[in-house]
């Protein structure tokens, strides 16, 4: 199949490797010429001088893999194109406009999937599993976190060019970390009220959210918390599910799944092998192309990936006003 893959930062170039590896034709192009340089030494991977002239040549399908705020202009363009798209999360700064899009993605019968990798995680998949054969009984509570140093996200590169420290570009550990958000609707179904304290409170550059709590009140009545933060010199990303008849521990530095039953067995841990980190792209990519080919559906589509958004703006807007925002 014939790939473009609009914008070359880190994510643009992994998903163009990998799909040059599973023998696909990869086209990139963006507006900054040092990072199209740069990815015109990758093998397998063209580049192309103009978006409009990428888009001309017929590629089946564009990875949309630019900040935040620049996907849907792009997005349109590719659909126009005839081709078939795969945005990166989140799928906009913004719901304005995604809702126009996921209607024209279905009228010109086109495939829409959106970039959350954590769904193809072993590990995470394992918690899923438990929770559907009720290991932990009914949920009653969650807590979830992740904290990870910003300055330290990608080595080489000064940590003040990332668009996560600009709003204006879709920045900030909201959206930043919408997969927690992501991950626990899939876990635990539709969010009825939001609450959330957020800011930026440490010395880091921009104008974004640093660190955020979030509370969430799912319509099964569970309730979350979820800690988000750019601050934390050793990477977290953790999920403890409290069940009425259990407890559920997700740990993913460690690819652990710890379950704390009442039953007289006690604990039972399992190591999962999550493989390399890379490789939970490369199952998305393949995911992506069976979806291209009608075998499968997209596991997280367009109105899946409108939902977190929505999330992310209620927790926004509860943030400033200080009040509890239903969705």
């Amino acid at each position: 199949m014939r790939f473009l893959t609009v914008g070359a930062g880190s994510i643009g170039s992994r998903h163009s490797r990998n799909l040059a590896s599973l023998g696909h034709r990869v086209v990139v192009w963006d507006t900054d010429r040092d990072r199209l340089r740069e990815a015109a030494a990758l093998p397998g991977i063209e580049t192309a001088p103009s978006l409009e002239g990428a888009l001309a040549a017929k590629p089946d399908a564009v990875l949309i893999c630019t900040p935040p705020a620049l996907h849907l202009e792009p997005a349109r363009q590719a659909l126009a194109a005839g081709a078939h798209l795969f945005v990166e999360k989140p799928i906009a700064h913004a719901s304005d406009g995604v809702p126009a899009l996921i209607d024209e993605a279905r009228r010109s019968r086109r495939v829409l999937a959106v970039g959350f990798n954590l769904r193809f995680l072993p590990s995470l998949r394992r918690v899923k599993a438990l929770l559907e054969e009720k290991r932990a009984g009914d949920v009653l509570a969650v807590r979830a976190e992740f904290g990870a140093y910003l300055r330290d996200w990608r080595p080489g590169r000064d940590y003040r060019d990332n668009y996560a420290v600009r709003a204006a570009l879709g920045g900030g550990i909201l959206l930043d970390a919408i997969h927690e958000l992501d991950y626990l609707g899939w876990l635990l179904g539709e969010v009825e009220e939001v609450f959330c304290t957020a800011g930026h409170w440490s010395d880091l550059a921009g104008d974004t959210e640093d660190v955020a709590e979030v509370t969430l009140r799912f319509e099964s009545g569970a309730l979350a918390q979820v800690h988000l933060d750019y601050l934390q010199r050793r990477y977290r990303r953790n999920v403890q599910v409290i069940g009425d008849a259990g407890v559920i521990v997700w740990d993913f530095p460690t690819h652990t799944v710890r379950i704390h039953g009442a039953e007289p067995r006690g604990e039972e841990t399992t190591c999962v092998d999550d493989g390399d980190p890379n490789d939970v792209y490369v199952e998305e990519m393949r995911h992506f192309i069976r979806c291209l080919e009608g075998r499968q559906s997209p596991l997280v589509d367009g109105n899946e990936a409108l939902r977190s958004i929505r999330l992310v703006e209620a927790a926004k807007h509860s943030a400033r006003e200080r009040v509890w925002v239903r969705l």
